[in-house]
């Protein structure tokens, strides 16, 4: 194999191309604790709609087998405007490091996610030394809209995933008209919509499972194997600024 890269692929590292194998993408010992899913949200408002619709996938999580936590951004400082002491930046990077899957659920704002959300990913980091948080964990992302039906922010938060190295999931939830899908308690309300909440968390769980043990393989790169780890840390340390 090698002769054959060194004329057919002369820029390649023999040593380090290898061919995927099936075996690691079986897990020896499959974790058997729960799937750890951390939803985030995106307004403070007091009946914030997309709070409302996280907790309904925080329940259904649940029901589906899954660890669900759900972090509260009131109080969150502005993305550089603390330090990472503070003690609700500090909460959201060890729910970031603990999950195995993450929710972003965001209403639309002026055709975009809206800011709220957007400072809490700003403040998970993209890298610790050479390791990268959110990297093949698996993401569902899900909005509300105060209008018609819109995939502004679902696209932007796909985006976002991407960026982070996430393995996001194919299915999405987006709710227009959100004042008239949940009633007074703030519980959504039977429809077509709520069954596609469902979907998505069934999927997530799945997706979860299936890739949790072996995300660190399915996410492993040729150009980063050729790179020391002391020449990776200062290149991902510097991408994060």
């Amino acid at each position: 194999m090698s002769d054959s890269l060194s004329s057919d692929l002369p820029n390649v590292d023999a040593a380090l191309l290898s061919v995927p194998d099936p075996q690691r993408l079986r897990a020896a010992r499959p974790a058997t604790h729960p799937p750890r899913i951390l939803l985030l949200y995106g307004s403070l408002r007091e009946r914030s709609y997309s709070r409302l619709l996280a907790q309904e996938a925080q329940r259904l999580l649940g029901h589906l087998g899954a660890e669900a936590r759900l972090y509260r951004p009131e109080g969150l400082p502005l993305p550089d405007g603390a330090p990472v002491e503070h003690p609700k930046v500090a909460e959201l990077r060890d729910l970031a490091a603990w999950s195995e899957g993450m929710v972003w659920c965001s209403p639309e704002r002026h055709g975009a996610m809206s800011a709220v959300l957007k400072a809490q990913i700003d403040w998970i980091p993209l890298a610790l030394g050479a390791r990268r948080p959110t990297q093949g964990k698996t993401l569902a992302v899900m909005q509300v809209s105060g209008g018609s039906q819109s995939f502004n922010a679902v696209n932007q938060l796909r985006v976002l995933g991407r960026w982070m190295r996430m393995v996001t999931i194919p299915n999405q939830s987006s709710v227009p008209k959100a004042y008239q899908e949940f009633d007074e308690a703030g519980r959504m309300k039977p429809s077509p919509l709520y069954d596609r909440v469902v979907d998505v968390m069934e999927e997530l769980v799945k997706f979860t499972l299936l890739t949790r043990d072996v995300s660190p393989y399915l996410v492993e790169r040729y150009s980063e194997r050729r790179e020391s780890a002391a020449a990776l840390s200062s290149r991902l340390n510097q991408r994060a600024i």
